[in-house]
C-alpha cells in the first residue's frame, strides 16, 4: 500500500473508530510492520502540528487517536452545549425493541437475538436515557442487565411495558417460517 493511501486508512479508521485503535490492529488492516504503521503515525502527527489542523494524533501506550486541539475546546462546548433530539436508527430502534420486550436482558442476549454486537447501540440508548442498568445477572461475570426507562415511556406514549403492542399469534409463525427458511444454508 502506497503511503499517501496508508495514512489515509489511518485516518479513515481513527474517524470512524472514535476512540483508541491499537497500533497492532492497524498494522494487521494495512497489512505492514508495526514500526511502519509506528512511522506513519509520527509522521502523521508532524503533519497534523504543521497545517495548523483543528484534529491532533495522540498516542496513548500501544495505541492512537484522533481528538480535537485544545485550543478549540470552548468553540466545541458551544457546539456540544445545544441539545440536540436524538435520532434513532434502525440499529438503535432494533435494539429498543428487543430490550423493551425482553427486559431484563444482558447484552449477550440481545447479541444473541439480534445476531451481532450491539455495544454502541446499547451505549446510545443509555446515553439518550431510554435504557437503564438494571442491576447484573447472578451468572458467570456478573453481566449487566437492561431494561427500559420513564423516559422511554412517554417518549413512545405508554404508561407501562404492558401497553405495547403485541405481535397476533398467525404473524408470529409467519416471521418464524420466514427466519428459519434464511437460516437454513443448502447442503
Amino acid at each position: 500500500m502506497e503511503e499517501g493511501n496508508a495514512k489515509a486508512a489511518i485516518e479513515a479508521i481513527l474517524f470512524s473508530m472514535g476512540n483508541s485503535v491499537k497500533i497492532s490492529l492497524l498494522s494487521q488492516a494495512l497489512e505492514i510492520t508495526v514500526q511502519e504503521t509506528e512511522e506513519l503515525i509520527h509522521e502523521m502527527m508532524d503533519q497534523y502540528e504543521k497545517e495548523d489542523r483543528g484534529i491532533r494524533l495522540i498516542l496513548l501506550d500501544d495505541a492512537c487517536q484522533l481528538c480535537s486541539k485544545k485550543e478549540y475546546y470552548e468553540i466545541l462546548a458551544r457546539v456540544a452545549a445545544r441539545p440536540q433530539k436524538p435520532v434513532l436508527t434502525d440499529v438503535m430502534i432494533e435494539t429498543l425493541s428487543i430490550i423493551a420486550y425482553k427486559q431484563p436482558i444482558t447484552k449477550a442476549e440481545i447479541e444473541k437475538i439480534r445476531g451481532v454486537k450491539s455495544d454502541h447501540a446499547v451505549n446510545r440508548l443509555v446515553e439518550y436515557d431510554l435504557v437503564q442498568e438494571l442491576g447484573r445477572l447472578d451468572a458467570p461475570g456478573r453481566p449487566i442487565l437492561f431494561g427500559t426507562t420513564e423516559e422511554f415511556l412517554r417518549a413512545f406514549g405508554v404508561v407501562d411495558i404492558a401497553e405495547l403492542p403485541h405481535i397476533d399469534p398467525g404473524k408470529l409463525a409467519d416471521f418464524k417460517a420466514e427466519a428459519e427458511a434464511e437460516v437454513q444454508v443448502p447442503v
